[in-house]
């Protein structure tokens, strides 16, 4: 069974944004994981075919962790205040 999101999803709030991007990471780590597995499975079979696995791992994986760490450590999940509209005069004038 699918989770439900109890309100109507939106950006502004703090918890969906959380989940969102907790969801966003999950999915880049199963990317990172399946193309870096299928890689490496290729290289073990014929180190020839695709000489350069490593470089795409070493690439891909600092991007992967800064992600972990924005989402885990810097990321500010506190809710987003209102904009400032103005307020109408009470005596009609402008």
């Amino acid at each position: 069974m699918p989770p439900r999101w109890p309100r109507k999803p939106t950006r502004e709030d703090p918890a969906y944004r959380k989940l969102e991007d907790r969801i966003n990471f999950a999915v880049h780590v199963a990317a990172f994981t399946a193309v870096n597995s299928g890689l490496w499975f290729f290289h073990t079979l014929d180190p020839n075919w695709v000489p350069w696995v490593a470089k795409v791992t070493l690439t891909w994986l600092p991007v992967l962790i800064g992600n972990a760490v924005y989402i885990f450590a810097i990321a500010d999940y506190s809710p987003v205040p209102l904009s400032p509209t103005a307020k109408p005069d009470p005596n009609g004038e402008s």
